[in-house]
């Protein structure tokens, strides 16, 4: 069957199962916009505010549900307005094709009007990419762009088709795709009894989770592990929900804003098992005295990742969920009694807790835990409120908590948010934002009221950019440079402006009442929070200190 190059980008992604694409038109894509009308009953189309927008969406709807994420935009600016969403997703291993176009083929490297060289500007922050100049090769093109961004460790692909390919004619034949599995006879037998045989030995054991215990979708066998192992569990910002933060033995995030517990725990211990995490700075503080008294062994799908940030003892290389099944066949139960009882006398000493009166992040973060009953998805943004949200919602499924982990990118949370939902219509989908954040993304309200996708925006308002006062109040010298956002912006009334609800909170009984109301009201929503601009985010590890230096509210008010 001859098609369009158009034509068959659609085909193939009717291939691929997907359902919805989030993008942004222009010149040089028309004709795959064209060929999309034609399937509008197909595939989705969710027109964002901007193209940052629409990565993020993808983003977030790949991270909400477990398949790849679409999206689409035009050439020269369309493209580079891409950038930040592609590289928020490979920071985070996140499986999204990202499809643009470009000039004609014979108008490539001539200056043409709104030409961009994308794959070049995009090939440190994706997996793989593209640049597609014969028709005949598009639909397998398309086909690997998918499998490449779902396999292994997942990440973005880019496929930039120039204009006159998306109108020249090919062969086209449909292709049945198998469905991805990873392959578990890639992981040496050999790594997996030295990991055993460690484990065994072992007396003060602890796990430490990360994102690919969830990107694997490995929580069943997660837990049959922590069964077997009997240690306390800890996780990174991208592991939260793989393992519940309900059970007993669930400690907290581990690292600069970790809890004490975790952070002293992981110091003491004489084994760190790390479950699909990439020791990053955030998570070590100072990597010379990390773990120093413990023995650490890594599981991770990316070989890479062994002794790229942290020297470790031994690792195992594979997809989380084989590694364990394997493991957790040839492990005896243990029990570790005297150590977890020492790590929960912790938890009673070093209680997370923060100001009993007023209207305050952790205060929020709470209330959305209680009225949601635990089961929203919770998009952020980066800062503070993003901390606030790892520390004081406690996350007992995978794939609900979407945040920007690795680039920390500010503006992600909005346009994630309607990703998520889009993908999860069923679920409650709370994006937590701040006000700097919000001021990044918020022509994406617009979107979210013109698809009538009923997110809850909640901005935590303090009417500075918290996280970065934060560091300037502790370690600058209280030189407020360039933080304070106080002008007569009305977060509420800009809502309203754009076809949203918007409500403006001051004390706890409002927001109380407010975020009852948006729950059911099934319409977008926003919130605006309005908090003290130097509440802080405790605890705290100082840059370049070790973890075990953690120190709060309590403990910097007695050394001054």
């Amino acid at each position: 069957m001859q098609l369009t190059g158009a034509d068959i980008v659609i085909e193939c992604l009717k291939e691929q199962g997907v359902d919805t694409v989030f993008g942004y038109p222009g010149g040089a894509i028309l004709n795959v916009y064209d060929a999309l009308y034609q399937h509008s009953d197909e595939i989705k189309h969710i027109l964002t505010s901007h193209e940052q927008g629409a990565a993020h969406a993808a983003d977030g709807y790949a991270r909400a549900t477990g398949k790849v994420g679409v999206c689409f935009a035009t050439s020269g600016p369309g493209a580079t307005n891409l950038v930040t969403g592609i590289a928020t997703a490979y920071m985070d291993s996140i499986p999204v094709v990202a499809i643009t176009c470009n000039v004609g083929v014979a108008l490539l490297g001539k200056d043409s009007f709104q030409e961009i060289d994308i794959t070049g500007i995009t090939m440190p922050i994706t997996k793989h990419n593209y640049i597609v100049k014969d028709v005949n090769k598009l639909a397998d093109t398309v086909r690997d762009a998918f499998r490449i961004a779902k396999s292994g460790r997942p990440g973005p692909v880019l496929i930039d088709i120039p204009k006159d390919v998306t109108a020249n004619k090919a062969e086209y034949t449909k292709v049945a795709i198998e469905p991805y599995f990873p392959d578990p006879s890639e992981i040496l037998e050999e790594e997996i009894e030295t990991a055993v045989s460690m484990i065994e030995k072992s007396e003060r054991p602890y796990i430490f989770v990360g994102g690919g215990a969830v990107l694997s979708g490995a929580s069943e066998e997660l837990m049959e592990f922590v069964n077997k192992v009997d240690a306390p569990v800890t996780d990174s910002l991208m592991g939260k929900g793989a393992f519940p933060g309900t059970d007993k033995r669930y400690t907290g995030m581990l690292g600069m804003h970790g809890t004490k517990t975790s952070n002293f725990g992981v110091s003491e211990c004489d084994l760190l098992i790390v479950i699909g995490a990439r020791f990053s700075d955030r998570v070590t503080g100072n990597t010379q005295s990390f773990a120093k008294n413990a023995k650490i062994l890594q599981f991770d799908v990316d070989p890479a990742e062994m002794n790229k940030n942290v020297i470790i003892t031994a690792g195992v290389t594979g997809d989380i969920k084989e590694v364990l099944k394997k493991v957790n066949k040839k492990l005896s139960q243990h029990s570790h009694t005297e150590w977890t009882e020492k790590i929960q006398e912790y938890q009673v000493k070093y209680p997370m807790k923060y100001h009993p009166e007023g209207l305050t992040g952790p205060f929020v973060i709470e209330e959305i835990y209680r009225q949601t009953k635990g089961d929203a998805l919770i998009v952020t943004e980066v800062g503070q409120h993003q901390m606030w949200a790892a520390q004081y919602y406690r996350y007992s499924k995978p794939r609900t908590l979407l945040t920007s982990g690795g680039l920390g990118t500010m503006g992600y949370g909005l346009g994630a948010s309607l990703g998520a939902k889009t993908g999860c219509p069923e679920k409650t989908v709370v994006n937590i934002a701040g006000d700097g954040c919000f001021r990044m993304n918020m022509n994406e309200i617009a979107t979210a009221v013109r698809h009538q996708i009923p997110v809850i925006e909640v901005v935590i308002n303090n009417h500075v950019l918290g996280m970065v006062r934060q560091w300037q109040n502790l370690f600058y010298g209280q030189r407020y440079s360039a933080t304070v956002l106080a002008d007569g912006v009305d977060f509420a009334k800009l809502a309203e402006a754009m076809g949203a609800v918007g409500i403006c909170v001051t004390t706890r009984e409002e927001f109380q009442e407010a975020f009852a109301k948006a729950l059911e009201m099934n319409q977008p929503v926003l919130i605006d929070c309005q908090i003290n601009s130097d509440d802080k985010v405790w605890p705290m590890v100082a840059p370049g200190a070790s973890i075990s230096d953690a120190f709060d509210e309590e403990d910097l008010n007695k050394k001054q």
